[in-house]
């Protein structure tokens, strides 16, 4: 295996959004031509390209190369769940890693305005007897009786869970999340929404699973967002403000569900993440007093508490406590979701995964504008897609 850093050389999102001017391929056009050209090259000099779509049919990355340029370069098109994007970041560094390519491209984009509560099932046969059928009937099949497979009751589940094991939630607790986020979304002029809301407008606003309303779920929306990666040596070769601006990837883990028997009926998003930060944090030599920013998959806002606790952002248990004392805040002691979340940001769920490391850059960069953390040298990104797979990638700063 080839030895080195990998970098972050370009990166790029679109505007999140309703965007039905254009078509998937489109989108992941525009993102792919941005991200070379936020790092000054071409696709001749890209030696793999990983596409992360999950709703275009599995030919993407040679449909997107039919608008950037055909090089004949090996395409890998990914589907991961929530984790895709991260996923085909991934799938790029790992060629560099292996010593294939010297260059790689990761492209994340979906078309989802209009999509609904993805995850809600049609009705379920009603029946007052209990058939196993399938692969999985033995233990699925049973919404709203023994569980739920859809993702606002799952993680409804997993905060009031959190709570019932730790004490100190609240239906309030779960809004002043969200409102955060919200409050973050009003400096991020590529969110999908960027309107502060108040926890009484969010407390109020149209339940869809106890205790998150419809202000504290993820936006369904369309974007893109791509990315090249470069190895070390490679890096070398370039100009100045090319290694200036890089961004070297400190780790970059994913990782899936270990056996458990209580994730055989309700998904466990907790263990998989503290193995994918544990072995982050490892990977990059800093742990989590290191970070000076993160963004968290907070596809709901009981997700948002319970990720505080899987990425170890606070001692076990004291999710609460940590939101408590402001430190997610934009002027807090470690900042969570300064680009507005999932749940203003928007949440096309391929892009994702590229989107969150997207935020991390332009602030090790100091690139970010209004909303910047100042001094920004490490920061981590956190995806987890039901069924399940959890990516961590920990970012800093170039050195010079």
């Amino acid at each position: 295996m080839a030895s080195g850093d990998v970098w972050i050389l370009g990166i790029t999102m679109t505007k999140f959004g309703k965007r039905p001017e254009t078509d998937t391929v489109g989108l992941a056009a525009e993102a792919t031509r941005g991200a070379l050209k936020d790092a000054g090259v071409s696709m001749r000099d890209v030696g793999v390209l990983a596409a992360g779509n999950l709703m275009g049919g599995g030919a993407l990355g040679q449909q997107l190369q039919k608008q950037v340029g055909q090089t004949g370069i090996p395409v890998y098109n990914v589907a991961n769940a929530c984790a895709t994007g991260a996923t085909a970041l991934r799938t790029a560094i790992m060629a560099i890693k292996a010593g294939e390519v010297d260059m790689g491209l990761a492209v994340g984009v979906e078309k989802l305005s209009g999509a609904g509560l993805l995850g809600v099932r049609g009705p379920r046969a009603q029946s007052d007897t209990w058939q196993p059928e399938g692969r999985q009937g033995a233990i699925m099949g049973l919404d709203g009786r023994v569980n739920t497979d859809n993702m606002p009751g799952t993680f409804a589940q997993i905060g009031m869970e959190y709570g019932h094991k730790y004490g100190g939630v609240s239906f309030e607790l779960f809004a002043r999340i969200s409102e955060k986020n919200h409050g973050h979304s009003t400096l991020n002029p590529l969110a999908a929404y960027n309107k502060a809301m108040s926890k009484e407008q969010i407390m109020s606003d149209v339940m869809i699973a106890y205790p998150n309303t419809r202000p504290m779920c993820s936006a369904n929306c369309d974007g893109a967002a791509a990315a090249v990666v470069v190895s070390d040596e490679k890096l070398k070769t370039l100009s100045d403000d090319q290694r200036k601006r890089a961004i070297r990837v400190a780790a970059s883990v994913l990782t899936t569900d270990p056996y458990e028997v209580g994730c055989q009926v309700l998904p466990n998003v907790n263990t998989l993440t503290k193995n994918a930060a544990k072995q982050a944090y490892e990977t990059a030599g800093v742990s989590p007093e290191d970070l000076d920013l993160v963004e968290l998959h907070d596809c709901f806002a009981t997700a948002e508490l319970v990720h505080y606790d899987n990425l170890m952002l606070c001692d076990e248990g004291n999710a609460v406590d940590f939101f408590e004392s402001g430190a997610p805040h934009r002027d807090g002691r470690l900042p969570v979701n300064v680009s507005g979340g999932l749940q203003s940001k928007g949440h096309p769920i391929a892009a994702t995964g590229i989107a969150n490391i997207w935020e991390i850059c332009h602030h090790l960069r100091g690139e970010a504008g209004d909303r910047q953390i100042q001094g920004a040298k490490v920061g981590l990104a956190h995806v987890i897609g039901l069924g399940s797979a959890c990516g961590v990638h920990i970012l800093e700063k170039a050195a010079a």
